[in-house]
């Protein structure tokens, strides 16, 4: 099946109808006993707070859409920030301590992304791994000090701070539009899709699996370094500890939003609706007077559920096929 048919058939938008539904109740919720939420300071915090996550989610996106998955990036994104942190108190302009941070993220994802694709390593162990020695390596470095003393052109990247929150909103936005766009239109992301789908059939028809799986780990390595910088700008210190949990928000994020775990399916604007709804529901939880420790637990249970509901659907569907002929018992 092609990755346009995949995109385009009705059954792919069930998942994204349904994450925007549940939106949209907790809206309502918000509306009818918290109206306070939608005060223009809170939704500006909530989209520049989410703008970075955002980022990360359309990386994980592809991982997914290939059949993988990047456990590693709460840790990444902490290491990055660091890093991103020390280079701008070193007096590294700007512009090349996002270049640089960014290749740090890269050179990460590369190196999972070997691990998976060419030795063939399952991509959770691979990052869990990862998640574990990044972690206790920046703690044992840093000794949990957070880096103080940024210059002022690190913070909000030398802008005003209204001039440099739109800009994080309108980086993340861009990000999201450019991957959209090359998941439907280019062969790069058709064939991140092809693969998720069938990576015999894709070999078949010429392409590299291992290849297309090596790309997206470096992508989410770069989108992770990119928006590790824009979420530290935000801030006068960077803490060594940012990220914590941070792989369960996206992942949630990014399968309630419609991509398959199993890959091959999974669009942008489904990633959006999801992390709007997660970002949300974070902070509906403070406002409607919830225990904030249960977002951990509604995290898990979105995840299992749409795993569970993949599972049931891709079950049901082989015993259809089995019925009319078209798949052997």
């Amino acid at each position: 099946m092609s990755a346009s048919t995949l995109l385009t058939r009705p059954g792919t938008w069930l998942r994204e109808l349904g994450a925007a539904a549940a939106l949209g109740l907790v809206l309502l919720a918000l509306a009818t006993w918290a109206p306070s939420f939608f005060e223009p300071g809170n939704l500006r915090d909530l989209a520049i707070a989410n703008a970075p996550l955002l980022i990360i989610a359309v990386g994980m996106t592809f991982v997914l859409v290939t059949g993988h998955v990047d456990v590693s990036v709460g840790s990444l994104l902490a290491v990055c920030s660091v890093a991103a942190a020390l280079l701008a108190r070193a007096g590294v302009p700007m512009p090349l301590v996002v270049l640089l941070t960014v290749g740090i993220g890269s050179g990460v994802g590369a190196i999972n992304g070997w691990c998976v694709a060419r030795l063939g390593a399952p991509s959770v162990v691979v990052t869990l791994a990862m998640l574990v020695i990044l972690r206790d390596g920046l703690r044992w470095t840093t000794e949990g000090m957070w880096v103080q003393g940024l210059p002022r052109t690190f913070q909000w990247l030398g802008l005003r701070q209204a001039s440099g929150e739109g800009l994080i909103v309108l980086i993340a936005v861009a990000v999201l539009a450019v991957a959209a766009f090359a998941g439907h239109n280019l062969p790069a992301g058709r064939a991140v899709y092809a693969v998720g789908s069938d990576p015999e059939a894709a070999r078949l028809t010429g392409l590299s699996p291992s290849a297309v799986v090596f790309g997206v780990f470096v992508l989410i390595g770069a989108c992770t370094g990119l928006a590790a910088v824009l979420n530290a700008v935000r801030f006068s210190a960077v803490q060594p500890n940012v990220g914590l949990g941070l792989e369960m928000r996206i992942l949630a994020a990014v399968v309630v939003g419609g991509t398959l775990v199993t890959g091959g399916r999974g669009t942008m604007i489904g990633t959006l609706i999801g992390v709007a709804l997660l970002g949300v529901l974070a902070t509906a939880l403070t406002f409607l007077g919830v225990n904030p420790f249960w977002e951990k637990a509604i995290q898990g249970a979105i995840i299992l559920a749409a795993s569970s509901a993949d599972a049931l659907a891709g079950l049901t569907l082989r015993r259809r096929s089995r019925a009319i002929g078209l798949q052997p018992d």
